[in-house]
């Protein structure tokens, strides 16, 4: 009995850790949002295009501007969850520029480093980075398989789960006497 208090112990205490984990990745107090944010990818060259991305669950219901010193000022409408953006071209090689998400009156930022190395001479026209929507599908089979054999097996190995418990539970009854 003891075990089985320290295993669920132990579950709960790593159920925890992991649900509280992405609160510890922010940087520094005032970086603490109820909302997540990220800018993807996190280098890149002068004059590429990089996605904003807003998480709309963790409480950001109005609309997110995102600014940086690097790109024009974005705003994500309070029905998406992100926006594009493109990086200035006398952006400055290796250097990092603060990207600020403000979303209901709160702030978080996060850095943006420019690669290094020569900018392209052209200037290439961005293309998006995500569809606006989803590829039609339908049910796929998810009645299709219907098999009475193999639910009668599961049924039976529950049913013999159960009752193999059930057994136990009064033996270890029987034998504490009670």
């Amino acid at each position: 009995m003891r075990a089985i208090r320290v295993a669920s112990a132990a579950l709960l205490g790593l159920t925890a850790l992991t649900l509280t984990a992405p609160a510890a990745q922010a940087k520094g107090e005032d970086n603490i949002t109820p909302f997540g944010f990220s800018v993807l990818p996190s280098t890149i060259a002068a004059g590429g295009q990089v996605s904003l991305r807003i998480d709309r669950d963790g409480g950001c219901k109005g609309p997110a501007v995102v600014t940086s010193a690097v790109f024009d000022t974005v705003t994500i409408p309070p029905k998406q969850q992100h926006a594009t953006a493109v990086v200035d071209w006398d952006a400055k090689p290796g250097a990092t520029y603060k990207v600020t998400f403000t979303c209901d009156h709160v702030s978080g930022h996060t850095d943006l480093t420019i690669a290094g190395g020569r900018t392209p001479t052209h200037h290439p026209v961005p293309d998006p980075l995500y569809p606006t929507r989803g590829a039609h599908a339908g049910a796929g089979g998810s009645l299709g398989d219907f098999d009475l054999k193999e639910i009668g097996l599961g049924a039976a190995l529950i049913a013999g789960s159960i009752g193999a418990a059930y057994r136990l539970s009064r033996k270890r009854t029987a034998d504490d006497g009670g």
